[in-house]
């Protein structure tokens, strides 16, 4: 006598159909929404120290390269050591309640513990300086920088979006001397020889250019 209906035949194809289906959802979840657009992307910290670039670099105009002043020769753009802030500020607002802990770290010599925005995982090597030298904006890849108050990721920092870049430079490059200026615009005689000037740069796309 059969005791399970003949229908019971089918549940080995049922089950792997459905383990099937949810392995790829979850596959595509991940594929979509774990990805450093969307978990990185609009990472804005608290810094112990409330610093606006939207005053310093835009309304002030402060180049990139004063606080930053390694960029042009080191892979780092550097955090700026507090003596930099105190250039003006042993001046500008001594008294300021917010600038409390800027003094304190002048006074003690302890290094005021900023928190890092932009980080490369430690398996990828990158270079600020032989990208400035190659004539890529800092806009390119940090945004608007001098019309934010608090400094997030505005790019993903993923091996796709850098190739992406390195496989066509051309529209991420401007003349060396413009690097640092956030509202420059390409004008028509930039645009007539950026191409001869992309065509020269030869980013690499082999694995060891970045994983060293």
């Amino acid at each position: 006598m059969q005791i399970f209906p003949r229908e019971l035949n089918y549940l080995p194809l049922v089950l792997a159909l459905v383990a099937g289906a949810l392995g790829t959802g979850v596959f595509v979840l991940f594929w979509v929404y774990f990805t450093p657009s969307n978990l990185q992307v609009g990472y804005t910290p608290t810094q112990p120290v409330a610093y606006s670039h939207r005053l310093h670099a835009g309304e002030l105009g402060m180049d990139c390269r004063y606080c930053h002043s390694q960029v042009e020769r080191s892979h780092e753009a550097m955090v700026p050591p507090t003596q930099t802030c105190m250039g003006c500020h042993a001046l500008v607002r001594t008294e300021s309640a917010q600038l409390a802990a800027i003094r304190s770290s002048w006074e003690t010599g302890e290094s005021i513990a900023w928190v890092r925005v932009n980080k490369v995982p430690d398996h990828a090597f990158f270079n600020h300086s032989i990208h400035l030298a190659g004539g890529v904006g800092c806009v390119s890849c940090h945004g608007r920088i001098d019309q934010m108050e608090v400094v997030g990721i505005v790019e993903p920092l993923a091996m796709q979006w850098c190739l992406d870049c390195h496989r066509n430079p051309e529209p991420h490059i401007r003349p060396t001397s413009e690097v640092t200026n956030m509202g420059w615009q390409a004008d028509e005689t930039w645009l007539a020889q950026r191409a001869e000037v992309a065509s020269q740069l030869n980013p690499p796309m082999h694995c060891s250019g970045c994983h060293r």
